[in-house]
């Protein structure tokens, strides 16, 4: 998917896990497979999964990165109405890897699609339970850090413009540009930044029986603009679930709007840049644009 990234072989992570977590020595490593795009998936006997970034580096800001994303699964862990990932190690750069790797507490579950979601209403009200749960940590005054998704929604014009730019025989530019703009545009009267996951999209949401049972992949989260957590409203559910989701938020009319803005400009970017390499994410890019313009 990636130009410069690394392929990661099962022979490569077994030999590192003897080396550094010797009481798990003995477990079957196999390959877990995925329609991410950040990191590779390995199952570490039953009970662990293996997260390998697919751009590993030894900047120690990628090592900083992977430890507040451990800190922020504990945070959220003692939170939120559903699960999420225990982490349980983080490994270091070592022959055939040349980063920093983390290992977590494996959770059963499927990821989310609208045929293992059950009652799409329930589904949405289960997900915006997990959304109001997040809004309600304290944030000990944070405010958004100036990277990631949650500033400014105008702050992406040149990204989005440039995206749609490069998208013109993918889909129907012309009118998304007119939702860009609007969205865009669209004001923030409460600047108070709150706890968000940014990153909702269907394959970290794990589905059990067809319920929502576990939010995962906690490396955006962020303190910033609520909106973005309403990216599921086109990512994922269909019209009247959509209504439902924004129910149970009582989000305003331009908040609403942020919220479709940050789905399109996901989506946008992802349609080009995964269009030949990872056709499930483009599959969610092309469903998401259908979904901001109805």
């Amino acid at each position: 998917m990636h130009a410069d990234q690394v392929d990661v072989s099962v022979g490569v992570v077994s030999a590192l896990v003897a080396e550094q977590f010797p009481q798990w020595r003995d477990l079957p490593v196999r390959p877990l497979p995925s329609g991410g795009t950040v990191n590779a998936l390995f199952r570490l006997g039953p009970d662990i999964v293996l997260r390998f970034p697919l751009l590993p580096s030894t900047d120690p800001e990628l090592r900083a990165e992977l430890r507040r994303e451990q800190e922020h699964a504990l945070l959220l862990g003692a939170h939120l109405p559903v699960a999420v990932p225990e982490p349980l190690g983080l490994g270091e750069p070592g022959d055939g890897y040349p980063g920093p790797w983390t290992a977590y507490r494996f959770i059963p579950g499927e990821t989310a699609q609208p045929d293992r979601m059950g009652d799409p209403d329930v589904f949405a009200r289960d997900l915006a339970g997990v959304v109001v749960a997040l809004r309600g940590i304290d944030t000990g005054g944070r405010s958004w850090p100036q990277a990631g998704r949650g500033g400014p929604l105008a702050d992406q014009d040149a990204g989005v413009r440039s995206a749609l730019a490069l998208s013109h025989e993918l889909t129907d530019t012309a009118r998304l540009t007119e939702v860009w703009d609007r969205c865009r545009d669209a004001r923030r009267d409460d600047p108070a930044d709150v706890w968000i996951h940014a990153d909702l999209m269907p394959g970290n949401l794990l589905v059990r029986d067809g319920r929502l049972a576990a939010v995962i992949d906690l490396g955006a989260v962020t303190v910033g603009d609520p909106a973005v957590d309403l990216m599921p409203a086109w990512n994922l559910l269909g019209t009247e679930a959509r209504e439902t989701y924004r129910r149970a938020l009582g989000v305003d009319d331009a908040t609403w709007e942020r919220g479709r803005g940050w789905a399109l400009e996901q989506a946008i970017n992802a349609l080009h840049y995964y269009v030949e390499t990872n056709p499930v994410m483009a599959g969610i890019a092309r469903h998401t644009l259908r979904a901001v313009l109805d």
